[in-house]
């Protein structure tokens, strides 16, 4: 029988059954008619009484052995797992007898200096010229990124600008932890007073860990100041600050930590410099 056009299709098969009840396999498979002639549909044979034998069920064929897992589909969402951040090791020693090299290898550093030393300028060029990939952190920058509310140093040193600093360090900490365990090399930089415990090595060695490579930065006071007079804005200190600074900042001679004098030096010099330094820190790191 022919069946008009939108007319309902007939319903699938079920599974172990024949063909659902009421759907004639002669009207499925019409058969040739004469043209113009149409026949009256004949009797719907009934649907067996008996239920068809259910399907063999064959048990599962274990993995050959040896065979690799399966794999599971790719994950196209977009997301990109990372390395969780921890605490940085201290950099392994190569078994060669020649000093590694600091280019070649993914370092956590810390550039210490009183205001106006160029550690910031030093840091910046240092990154942007090796051979790995190194990321700069300023702790002054990410200070101030508080901008309503910042607690500017040069009102004064109190409870609010060092909770204010704390949180900052924790975070170039934080930061660089992840930097690290993904392959990413970081130097950061901050006037660390070594007079000063509370704001001193120790909060740097907790957030970022005892591979952190402190060196020192400590031109000529006439120097600082000259380079001070420079500055803008709330980075530009008094006369008296930058003496002040610079005069704790001497204690750093006999703790062991390395010295860099870069009075007579420019930015690619004493990054040259560092690298030196570096180098034989990662042979025998500082004691700190």
């Amino acid at each position: 029988m022919q069946h008009a056009v939108g007319s309902p299709l007939p319903p699938p098969h079920q599974p172990g059954h024949g063909p659902a009840a009421g759907w004639s396999p002669a009207a499925h498979h019409p058969g040739p008619h004469p043209p113009g002639a149409h026949r009256a549909p004949g009797p719907v044979p009934s649907a067996p009484a008996h239920p068809a034998a259910p399907a063999a069920q064959h048990p599962p064929v274990p993995p050959a052995q040896g065979a690799a897992p399966p794999v599971a589909p790719p994950d196209v969402s977009g997301h990109l797992a990372l390395p969780p951040g921890g605490p940085v090791a201290v950099p392994a020693v190569p078994p060669a007898q020649a000093l590694p090299d600091p280019a070649t290898t993914t370092l956590a550093v810390l550039l210490i200096g009183p205001a106006g030393a160029g550690k910031t300028s030093v840091a910046k060029h240092w990154a942007e010229h090796r051979r790995v990939p190194t990321a700069h952190i300023s702790l002054d920058d990410v200070r101030e990124w508080v901008r309503s509310g910042f607690a500017d140093p040069q009102s004064g040193w109190n409870d609010h600008s060092e909770a204010q600093y704390r949180l900052a360090r924790r975070t170039c900490g934080f930061a660089a932890r992840n930097f690290l365990a993904n392959g990413i090399s970081c130097i950061l930089d901050d006037a660390v007073f070594p007079d000063r415990p509370v704001v001193g090595l120790g909060g740097w060695k907790r957030h970022v860990g005892p591979g952190l490579l402190p060196v020192v930065l400590l031109p000529g006071l006439d120097i600082v100041l000259e380079r001070n007079a420079e500055r803008t804005g709330n980075r530009r200190l008094t006369d008296e600050e930058v003496a002040r600074i610079h005069g704790r900042m001497a204690g750093w001679y006999g703790s062991g930590l390395p010295i860099i004098d870069n009075s007579q030096l420019d930015i690619p010099a004493t990054a040259r410099v560092l690298d030196e330094v570096l180098s034989r820190a990662i042979a025998s790191p500082p004691a700190w």
